[in-house]
């Protein structure tokens, strides 16, 4: 593909219905072990912050984000593999992380997969750091578990220097 990231036909914007065989393409590409459509419907139904990127209107990625009280939690982050390393993911939970703001919470977690070093260099770059550990959380393909790291990123602090 030879649009840049810069490409006026590029957006972001919440998930619709109708996007959901396009996300779950992506998803199953992406992930050994992928989410099903029906996941992705129930995400929609009880109304967490789905958002995609979309180039014209062809999906490239998108995020799943809960939000309760003071707390987000980003449940999904994935980009097509022609579009990965690009800044794709960086701007999908950016704006993720400007709608928890948004919408009240201090602080943002996830769960990522201990052998996910791309994801995990894009997440310490932002500012998450790691708190913690999930022993066998993840199942692998060998039919062993991996083991998440969690990671926390409290927003207060990163929209205050922000605003500096």
């Amino acid at each position: 593909m030879s649009a840049q990231l810069s490409d006026p036909l590029l957006r972001l914007r919440p998930v619709r219905e109708e996007d959901l065989l396009q996300v779950l393409e992506i998803e199953e590409a992406v992930y050994p072990f992928p989410w099903t459509l029906g996941i992705f419907q129930d995400c929609l139904r009880v109304g967490y912050c789905c958002w995609l990127a979309a180039l014209d209107e062809q999906v490239i990625g998108y995020g799943v984000m809960s939000v309760v009280i003071d707390e987000c939690h980003i449940l999904n982050l994935c980009v097509h593999p022609d579009w990965q390393g690009r800044g794709l993911g960086r701007k999908l939970i950016e704006r993720l992380l400007k709608i928890a703001r948004q919408h009240g919470a201090e602080s943002a977690f996830l769960e990522v997969r201990e052998s996910n070093l791309a994801a995990l260099a894009l997440y310490g770059h932002l500012g998450f750091v790691e708190i913690g550990r999930r022993r066998g959380y993840y199942p692998a393909v060998d039919e062993n578990r991996e083991d998440a790291l969690v990671m926390s990123l409290e927003l207060l602090a990163t929209s205050a220097v922000r605003n500096k």
